[in-house]
C-alpha cells in the first residue's frame, strides 16, 4: 500500500481526533514520497533495539503505540537515542506512526482488551469521548420572542453580526399575543454581541434563552473503563486472572482498608498505562492499571479500594497480537503485519 493510503486507513481504524489533547499521534516520521509499505511492524515502545529489529525485518512502517517523538526535537543528530531513532528511520526509509491514546479510547482498543482479563463483565468508559464535530454550527443557541413592532429592527441588526448561523423564525403565541420566536446559532464571540443587542430592550432580554451546544458523546468510546463483573470474585482470584491474561509471574497489590485477599469484588475501574488521573475519584472495589503514584495508591487504599499495578507497558503490550489480527482484516490482508519480538517492559523483578 502507498504510505498515505495506509495512514488514511489507520486513521479510519482509530481517529487521531479521539486522542487526548496533550498527546502526539499520527504519522511522526515520513520518508520522501512515494513510499510503498509492504511490511507494517507493530511495537509498544520504539527503542533502539526494536528499531534495529525493524530494519532487519525490512519494515516499511513502524506502528509504535507510544509516540517515540513527544517533546519537540530541536535537532536531529547522533547524540540522543530518540534523535538516533529518527536518523535510522530516515536512513532506512521507514515511516513511524503512533496512535497512543486514540487506541485507548476506541471500543476495540487497549482498554477493552484489558477488560478481557477480568472474566465475564460489562464495561463503560470512565471518561466518554465526544464526537470530533458538532452536528450544528456555533457554540451557543439563542432563542427569544419578539412582537411585530420590534422584530424587523432586531433581525436587521443581528444579521450584521459576524459568526451567526441557522437563523430561523417561527410564529408563536405568548400569553395570548401573536409573536415571532427567533432562533439562531452563534460563536462565543458573537454571543456577547447578541446579548448586548438584546439587553437594550428589557422585554426581549427577559424572554431570551441561551443554550450551550455540546458535541454528542460517542457510545462505548473514551478513556478508562468501569467494569461490572457478572458475579462477585475475590481479589486473589482477580489477581490470578490478570496475571494469566498479561502473562506475568508477578503484579504489585495494595489491599484496600477493611478488605482482604478474599474480599469479593464486583466493580473494577481500569486504565492501561499510567492510570492515576483517569481512575482518581472513581467508586470501585478495585483499580487496575500499570502504574500509580505512591500517594494515589494511599488515597485509594484509605477509601477501601484495592489496587493492582502491573507496570506501565505490561498493561498494553499484549494488545499488539489482537491488533495485528484486527488490522489484517481492516487492511484486507494487503500488507504483511508483524509484531516485535524485542519489545519488552524495561522493569523486571530481580
Amino acid at each position: 500500500m502507498n504510505l498515505r493510503e495506509l495512514v488514511s486507513a489507520l486513521n479510519d481504524f482509530a481517529s487521531p481526533a479521539l486522542a487526548e489533547s496533550w498527546d502526539n499521534v499520527g504519522l511522526l516520521v515520513e520518508p520522501s514520497p512515494p513510499h510503498t509499505v509492504n511490511t507494517l511492524f507493530l511495537t509498544n515502545d520504539l527503542t533502539e533495539e526494536v528499531m534495529e529489529e525493524a530494519v532487519q525485518r525490512k519494515a516499511d512502517l513502524v506502528l509504535s503505540y507510544h509516540p517515540p517523538i513527544f517533546a519537540p526535537l530541536k535537532r536531529i543528530t547522533w547524540k540522543t537515542w530518540k534523535e538516533r531513532l529518527v536518523v535510522r528511520a530516515l536512513e532506512n526509509r521507514i515511516g513511524i506512526y503512533s496512535p497512543h491514546t486514540a487506541y485507548d479510547a476506541i471500543p476495540h482498543g487497549v482498554n477493552n482488551w484489558l477488560t478481557k482479563g477480568l472474566g465475564t463483565c460489562t464495561s463503560v468508559p470512565l471518561h466518554p469521548s465526544t464526537a470530533p464535530s458538532s452536528p450544528a454550527e456555533g457554540t451557543h443557541r439563542v432563542e427569544f420572542c419578539a412582537d411585530a413592532e420590534h422584530l424587523d429592527a432586531v433581525l436587521s441588526k443581528i444579521k450584521d453580526i459576524p459568526e451567526i448561523s441557522c437563523l430561523t423564525t417561527l410564529p408563536a403565541r405568548i400569553e395570548g399575543e401573536e409573536q415571532t420566536r427567533v432562533s439562531l446559532n452563534c460563536s462565543q464571540k458573537a454571543l456577547l454581541e447578541v446579548v448586548a443587542l438584546l439587553s437594550q430592550n428589557s422585554l426581549l432580554y427577559h424572554k431570551t434563552e441561551i443554550l450551550l451546544l455540546q458535541k454528542p458523546l460517542l457510545p462505548h468510546t473514551g478513556m478508562g473503563r468501569l467494569c461490572t463483573l457478572s458475579e462477585p470474585v475475590s481479589l486473589s482470584d482477580i489477581i490470578e486472572r490478570v496475571k494469566g491474561h498479561l502473562q506475568l509471574p508477578h503484579v504489585r497489590v495494595a489491599v484496600g482498608a477493611g478488605r482482604t485477599l478474599e474480599s469479593p469484588l464486583r466493580k473494577v475501574a481500569l486504565c492501561a498505562g499510567s492510570g492515576s488521573s483517569v481512575l482518581k475519584g472513581t467508586e470501585a472495589d478495585l483499580y487496575l492499571t500499570g502504574e500509580m503514584s505512591h500517594h494515589d495508591v494511599l488515597d485509594a487504599v484509605a477509601n477501601g479500594i484495592s489496587v493492582i499495578l502491573c507496570e506501565h507497558s505490561n498493561t498494553e503490550r499484549g494488545f499488539l497480537s489482537e491488533l495485528r489480527d484486527a488490522l489484517a482484516i481492516h487492511l484486507q490482508n494487503k500488507i504483511n503485519i508483524i509484531v516485535s519480538e524485542k519489545d519488552r517492559d524495561p522493569l523486571q523483578v530481580a
